[in-house]
């Protein structure tokens, strides 16, 4: 499926003409155009923008069956915090810590706390 044909294929389901998706998006009509006919792709913010003047889901945008794709089983999604420290809820609320007593540093500061304890790991 190439994305400007789908695209072309909603607006026109529609009854929608490029220059009232142009005032729906703010996006150029020759923009528009230039992604209907495969010239230009668009990133994803520019598709869902569009996917909202056409008044559908995004995935409708990617998906061209009648009914909603099923979601794939994945994983369950770890939190940074398990990323960073694993389980230790020590762990956790230290590095909680240190991120919010990071942010009240200036930038000076920082750096000179970031060069301290990169020269302290070099060490061991």
């Amino acid at each position: 499926m190439v994305i400007g044909d789908r695209l072309r294929s909603l607006r026109e389901k529609k009854g929608l003409s490029q220059g009232q998706i142009e005032k729906r998006t703010g996006l150029l009509r020759c923009y528009i155009s230039r992604v209907e006919n495969g010239h230009t792709i668009p990133s994803i913010d520019t598709v869902e923008r569009l996917a909202t003047a056409l008044e559908v889901p995004l995935y409708q945008v990617f998906w061209d069956g009648e009914e909603v794709p099923a979601l794939p089983n994945l994983p369950n999604r770890v939190t940074e915090s398990e990323v960073a420290l694993g389980d230790s809820p020590e762990q956790v609320r230290f590095l909680h810590n240190m991120a919010r007593l990071f942010t009240l540093l200036t930038e000076d500061d920082r750096q000179l706390l970031l060069t301290a304890a990169q020269r302290m790991a070099a060490r061991w």
